[in-house]
């Protein structure tokens, strides 16, 4: 596992930890120029752009190898390693976790970490019995674009609604015309994932040059509705 962390010029007030996505199977390693791990980059910089004045520090986790690999669970481990990692250095300070497909998967399971507030699914690869109380306590936010057929919107409508009863708030949000790879409304997944992070971490509200559609959805988000489509 690797731990790479930005920080702010100032204090760290609070931490973003983005996911990337991996493979149902496989013990290759992960390098930097792949494509899951290219893919979040304009998810840090949106995070650090737009944080970095509250005080936000943006952490990337690149996982050891790049698959799932069954009951290892490969990646949870090492999302866990990296939120013990970052509660030493930065104690007491509260944490989002962002992922991305099978990212999303590992944030859910790695929730329950006393540091944990936030959690944000993007087009995340979900099952049926993937738990659900890890998530007590946590604002939560989980995007899926309805044309996905890598990952099933679907299973991440059930998921939010499962979670309901064990969350402090979960919103589940249907983004019309969008696939795995996010890039038809990219700009849209970005402006959601940082406005739900810096709307919970910092109570800040959508930012003025968002976009009409993320600010709706993440003035709905943030007021806890449970469902909404953009």
């Amino acid at each position: 596992m690797r731990l790479l962390v930005d920080t702010p010029r100032g204090a760290v007030r609070a931490i973003a930890v983005v996911l990337h996505g991996g493979r149902e199977t496989s013990v290759a390693a992960v390098r930097s120029t792949q494509l899951a791990v290219l893919r979040m980059r304009p998810f840090v910089r949106s995070l650090r752009r737009s944080g970095q004045a509250d005080g936000l520090a943006v952490a990337q986790v690149r996982y050891g190898v790049r698959g799932w690999n069954g009951a290892q669970r490969s990646p949870v481990a090492d999302v866990e390693q990296a939120l013990d990692e970052l509660a030493a250095r930065f104690p007491g300070v509260p944490i989002a976790l962002v992922g991305h497909s099978m990212g999303g998967r590992a944030a859910i399971y790695a929730a329950g970490h006393d540091g944990v507030r936030a959690v944000i699914g993007v087009a995340p690869w979900i099952e049926q019995r993937d738990p659900v109380r890890t998530l007590a306590g946590r604002r939560v936010l989980i995007a899926h674009g309805d044309r996905d057929r890598m990952t099933n919107p679907r299973a991440s409508a059930a998921y939010a609604r499962a979670a309901e009863p064990y969350a402090e708030s979960v919103t589940f949000v249907s983004i019309a015309g969008e696939r795995h790879a996010m890039l038809r409304r990219a700009r849209l997944w970005h402006e959601l994932s940082t406005g739900f992070v810096l709307g919970v971490l910092f109570d800040r509200r959508p930012e003025a040059g968002a976009t009409d559609d993320a600010s709706r959805v993440l003035s709905g988000a943030l007021a806890g509705q449970p469902a909404l489509v953009v």
